[in-house]
């Protein structure tokens, strides 16, 4: 009797072991079979151009195929929805940013968290974003710029690239900075809003680097300066805020990669190197570079820099999102 209890107990625990066990052996094997990186917006665009770049040099680190799916309808929210509700093994992966996993979470009604659905795995890149405007505008500076702003207050048209994109946010942050308003136009994306820009039907516009620089290098707008504490190493001449006139309106556009929340920590490490392998790459640098793109440093590609500036980041902006009333159609 006391043999068989003995027997019994012992093939319980080797059970309730079995499950821990299957989870080491399954991270020791990853990966085993192709991955899936969702990019909630368009082919394309920078997020996807970053997204190929990257993977490109990543499949030879971790020897497997990494596809891109992509779907940029309603924010990206319908693809990284996708990657908070799959299964947490390392085989689907979100590259997102700061609309996707920071102000999406306060301007669409989501059936995720943005923060707590994820596992982080790390900072990529990021750009600031630049003040440009139509060639014709008077303004020949910054300074220029924010006078004429505050002498025709309701006119002027500042091109957003949709309701609740980083653009979107920052143009209501400065509407309350200066104390006074003019209109927002919303587009599909930055491309069709830099179109009308070059063509004059827009005033202005908060802009990332990879649509604006080659606008600006051919004549057809202009920009007064770089939303940044330092100079773009793409475009050194352009004068940071800080120097033309409005100190302090930092706007950036920043880059992550995600996991569902639950994924081992053994992955999380091995997806982790091989993103840390690819952005030291002379190659991957040069490429992002050519976007606009600065890679963080060394020491914050890593899980905990991401989560800490992701939680900040909500800190940030949900409180001005939600009091400015920004929500998508």
């Amino acid at each position: 009797m006391k043999l068989g209890r003995r027997k019994f107990l012992h093939l319980a625990a080797g059970a309730a072991a079995l499950p821990t066990v299957s989870r080491v052996a399954s991270a020791q094997t990853y990966p085993s079979r192709p991955i899936t990186l969702m990019v909630g917006a368009a082919a394309g665009g920078p997020t996807d151009s970053i997204a190929r770049i990257l993977t490109q040099h990543m499949r030879a680190s971790l020897r497997q195929a990494i596809l891109i799916e992509n779907n940029g309808s309603a924010g990206g929210t319908i693809l990284h929805g996708r990657t908070a509700r799959a299964a947490p093994d390392g085989y689907t992966l979100s590259l997102g940013h700061t609309a996707t996993h920071v102000l999406n979470g306060a301007v669409y009604s989501l059936s995720y968290d943005v923060l707590k659905d994820f596992e982080p795995i790390s900072l990529v890149s990021i750009n600031p974003w630049l003040f440009a405007a139509r060639m014709t505008l008077p303004p020949r500076d910054m300074q220029g710029f924010i006078g004429w702003l505050k002498a025709n207050p309701d006119a002027p048209l500042q091109g957003i690239g949709g309701v609740g994109s980083p653009d979107h946010v920052a143009g209501v942050l400065l509407q309350r900075t200066m104390g006074i308003r003019w209109q927002l136009v919303p587009y599909r994306g930055s491309a069709p809003m830099m179109q009308d820009l070059v063509a004059g039907q827009l005033d202005w516009a908060i802009a990332v680097p990879d649509t604006s620089l080659p606008q600006m290098r051919a004549g057809r707008i202009k920009i007064y300066a770089v939303a940044a504490p330092h100079r773009l190493p793409a475009a050194p001449d352009i004068p940071t805020v800080d120097e033309a006139g409005l100190p302090g309106f930092y706007v950036s556009y920043w880059h992550g990669l995600w996991a569902p929340r639950g994924t081992p920590k053994e992955i999380v490490a091995k997806l982790n190197a091989a993103l840390i392998d690819a952005l030291a790459d002379a190659g991957v640098r040069q490429r992002l570079g050519e976007l606009g793109q600065e890679i963080f440093p060394r020491d914050q590609q890593n899980p905990q820099a991401l989560a800490a500036l992701q939680a900040a980041e909500i800190e940030k902006w949900w409180p001005l999102i939600k009091a400015a009333g920004i929500k998508a159609d």
